[in-house]
């Protein structure tokens, strides 16, 4: 180590050479660590795998709610076996504890998965309105949310809708032949 020198970084810049004897003591030791950072180190790892596992356990523990088979069957639901691996596949897929709307050929029909038994609860809208009777304050009863969505996408079109024929009346959009000059 005596007689080693420390060279500048930057390229072009002279400055007389270091001894390394001069140098600062972080320079001297910057491979070592001493003793005594090891165990705040390590206190600091196992405090953020600590609170790692809690938030996913926090995470695991909310379960999705649950939907009384029983009373699908009561209500009129139908039960659906899927007979092909895509649609297994399919109802894997789908969220567990929700009701979700479907629309095929015109008629809406509402589903109901049940992955554990492979088998899905379909129903059309007298049984799905039956549902929403007996769970008033169900989240899935809510089609307030779709709504106010369908309120604003209906406000918006009708806006799209003037701006793109304000600009069908006017072909330069504003612009005149002095604009471009002429």
């Amino acid at each position: 180590m005596m007689g080693q020198r420390l060279y500048p970084a930057a390229a072009g810049a002279y400055t007389a050479p270091m001894m390394i004897e001069h140098a600062s003591p972080y320079l001297k030791s910057a491979g070592a660590r001493t003793p005594s950072s090891r165990p705040a180190n390590v206190l600091k790892v196992l405090g953020a795998l600590a609170l790692t596992m809690f938030v996913a356990g926090a995470l695991a523990a909310t379960k999705p709610p649950h939907i009384d088979e029983n009373e699908l069957l009561t209500l009129g639901f139908k039960v659906l076996v899927p007979t092909t691996t895509a649609q297994q596949d399919w109802v894997k897929r789908l969220a567990p504890g929700e009701i979700r709307p479907m629309q095929r050929t015109g008629k809406k029909f509402f589903i109901v998965p049940d992955a554990a038994r492979k088998q899905i609860y379909v129903g059309g809208p007298k049984e799905y309105e039956a549902y929403r009777e007996l769970h008033p304050d169900s989240k899935h009863a809510g089609q307030e949310g779709a709504k106010q969505a369908s309120a604003y996408r209906a406000k918006q079109d009708v806006e799209m809708k003037k701006a793109t024929a304000r600009d069908l009346s006017d072909p330069f959009l504003g612009v005149s032949w002095y604009d471009l000059g002429w």
